[in-house]
Formats: C-alpha cells, sequence, structure tokens
C-alpha cells in the first residue's frame, strides 16, 4: 500500500537524473519516443516452413512475440514501468493483445493478457499462443474474464458515475492501492503490448501508449513487402516486414534501448536461437 504494489517493486538506487525524470515528464504521453524499423523476413519463412513439417503452427506474431519476452528477459531494465513518480520492476513478464474471430466489420475483438515467466522456448510460447486464442475464439463459450471487468465498468454501472469510476481505479493505481484482481485482469498492466496489423494487410504504426496501466512499450508490426537492399555490392529485393515501437523512456535511457534493440535484431535473424530455454531470466538489480 502507498508504494507497495503486487506487480512490481519500487527500484531506490536508480541514478537522479532517472529518478528526477518521471516528475518532469508526469504522464506516459510526455515520455513517448518512436522507433520503426525492417526485419528481413526469409529467416521467418524458412523458420515457418520447418515447424510446420514439424506440426507446430507458428506465424510471424508468435516468433515475435518471443523474441520480445526473451528480450526482456535479458535486458530486465525493459521491464520497468513508472507510476506516481516512482519507478517499478515488475516480476515477470505480461503481453497483451487483441485478437478477431473474423476480419469482418461486426466481428468484436477479444483482448488477451498473458504471463511468462522468460525461459520459455519459442515452441513453447507458441503453443501457449495458440491455445489461449482457440481458447477465445473458435473454443470460446463465453466472455472472458477481461472482458467481463469490462462490460461490468460499461454496463453495470450508471452513466453518470462511470467517468467518477474510471478517475477513481486511476486515483487507486496511481497511489499502488490497485486490487490485485484488477491490476491481473487489466490489459493495460502489462510488459508490453502488441498489434499485428499485417494480419489486416497495412502498414505499421506509431501506436500510443495509456496513460491508464503501466505499458512501457508497444509493438505495431505491418503487412510485408519488398525493398532494395544492397547485397554483395548489388541492389536486390527483399521482402521485409516493418514494425513501429513507441516506449517511454523514462525507466531507462537511450544507450539501453538502443543496445536492446540490436539484441533483438540477431534474434530476428535466426529465430532457432530462441528454442534454447534460458536457465533464469537477468534480475533488476537495483
Amino acid at each position: 500500500m502507498f508504494g507497495k504494489r503486487p506487480d512490481g517493486r519500487q527500484l531506490k538506487s536508480l541514478e537522479p537524473m532517472q529518478m528526477i525524470m518521471p516528475y518532469i515528464m508526469k504522464d506516459r504521453h510526455d515520455s513517448m519516443n518512436m522507433y520503426e524499423d525492417t526485419f528481413q523476413c526469409e529467416p521467418w519463412d524458412k523458420y515457418i516452413k520447418e515447424k510446420e513439417a514439424e506440426g507446430l503452427k507458428i506465424g510471424y506474431m508468435h516468433i515475435l512475440i518471443a523474441a520480445i519476452v526473451r528480450l526482456i528477459a535479458l535486458r530486465p531494465q525493459l521491464n520497468r514501468f513508472c507510476m506516481n513518480g516512482k519507478i517499478y520492476a515488475r516480476p515477470k513478464i505480461w503481453v497483451s493483445f487483441v485478437v478477431h474471430p473474423t476480419l469482418r466489420d461486426e466481428s468484436v475483438g477479444t483482448t488477451i493478457k498473458m504471463c511468462f515467466e522468460g525461459t520459455e522456448t519459442i515452441t513453447e510460447i507458441a503453443q501457449m499462443i495458440n491455445e489461449r486464442v482457440a481458447k477465445e475464439t473458435v473454443n470460446r463459450t463465453g466472455e472472458n474474464d477481461t472482458d467481463k471487468l469490462m462490460r461490468t465498468l460499461m454496463h453495470k454501472i450508471p452513466g453518470f458515475l462511470i467517468k467518477f469510476v474510471i478517475n477513481t481505479l486511476m486515483w487507486m493505481d496511481k497511489h499502488s492501492i490497485m486490487p490485485k484482481a484488477v491490476i491481473e485482469l487489466s490489459p493495460f498492466h502489462t510488459s508490453f503490448f502488441i498489434t499485428n496489423l499485417k494480419s489486416l494487410g497495412i502498414n505499421h504504426i506509431y501506436h500510443h501508449t495509456y496513460n491508464f496501466g503501466t505499458t512501457g512499450l508497444f509493438f505495431a508490426m505491418g503487412k510485408e513487402k519488398r525493398i532494395p537492399v544492397v547485397k554483395n555490392g548489388e541492389i536486390v529485393q527483399e521482402k521485409h516486414m516493418g514494425f513501429g515501437l513507441v516506449s517511454d523512456e523514462r525507466f531507462c535511457d537511450g544507450l539501453y534501448f538502443a543496445n536492446s534493440l540490436r539484441m533483438l535484431r540477431k534474434f530476428m535473424k535466426n529465430p532457432a536461437v530462441l528454442e534454447t530455454p534460458l536457465d533464469k531470466k537477468a534480475e533488476d538489480c537495483l
């Protein structure tokens, strides 16, 4: 209570500049940094075909989620968040994303939030995602707990009170007295959010992070396209997938982000390296 949270522990040995930044940039929208890049698709396509031959359904989103989970497990500062002027470290790795049963306009999206230890392999993560997506789409028998929470807020509470309730929840979150059950169901309290715009056939975007909750990283993957690159002194066309990243700059500095993105690129060039499990994830030592 008032500093102690179920979803993170407060870091108290930070550099003075890091400690003051959340007081200067008070909201998450104040501190959004936007980054874009592309990943070569050839290694992904080859890996997907190999796994398909082994009977494992895996796609671009599985690879990207598994790579980010491994990245955060090795680079723990990426798993921090800011709340009420303080910086916290999460104990586990959470990801949130939305799935649609169909791509028709009337299809209602369902938000999924999953938790990982960080030691899982790419095949384990892919299987966990496939099982969860199937449960929320083809095997769905009713609303999941997150949807029930949202429905309660929007349909069981009188309209004139909704703003008051939301503001109260945000105040409780700010002062670390939000009920653990609400945090566990909230997709906005997550290590990273990801949106798969590739499946919609459109380019990536810079998706905002939310002032409500603790999301510090938002990845948006877009459709593939062929781009010219220089290879062995010649210009050739390669298939690349673009992605956009919006990050909260307050919980770690640019150098740490840059080195982390270099590591992510290594995973993307060879997804098979993610088949080796980690003995344990790195812990935030501060």
